[in-house]
């Protein structure tokens, strides 16, 4: 499973998922804090949507972390002040990098994650339709 998508499923799906994940690798491993969690700031990019032409939206406060376990360095980077969960992100990517018994395991509680996350969109997006007005049922 590739980077993003698994760190789209942790940031969209439950916390207590990547807490228990987080919580698996320091049992067993020694893990060394690189960059304990911090604060930044990121350009938020974004494609206008006419011309296609890139341009920056804003900035975003961000909270990073950078953990190493044996020889792979894993990065945690979310938006806002999440210094708890930035650090689970990079434990966990770290944990993928070098490839740990344990992530083979969690290719499965992550695909069951993405499975709610995508029936949760999906009832809130009926949800909406629901709710949409249709002008040619109005009298005028």
């Amino acid at each position: 499973m590739k980077r993003k998508r698994r760190t789209e499923i942790l940031i969209n799906g439950s916390r207590q998922l990547a807490k228990n994940m987080a919580s698996d690798i320091e049992k067993y491993y020694s893990l060394e804090v690189i960059q304990e969690p911090q604060h930044g700031m990121v350009m938020l990019k974004t494609r206008e949507t006419a011309q296609k032409s890139l341009f920056y939206l804003g900035e975003v406060i961000v909270t990073e972390c950078k953990v190493m376990l044996k020889d792979s360095i894993g990065i945690g980077v979310v938006i806002g002040d999440q210094p708890e969960f930035a650090y689970q992100l990079a434990v966990i990517d770290a944990a993928f990098l070098e490839e740990v018994p344990e992530t083979a395991r969690w290719i499965g509680l992550l695909q069951k994650e993405e499975s709610k996350i995508n029936e949760d969109r999906k009832s809130y997006y009926n949800d909406i339709l629901k709710m949409k007005v249709s002008f040619e049922n109005m009298d005028v």
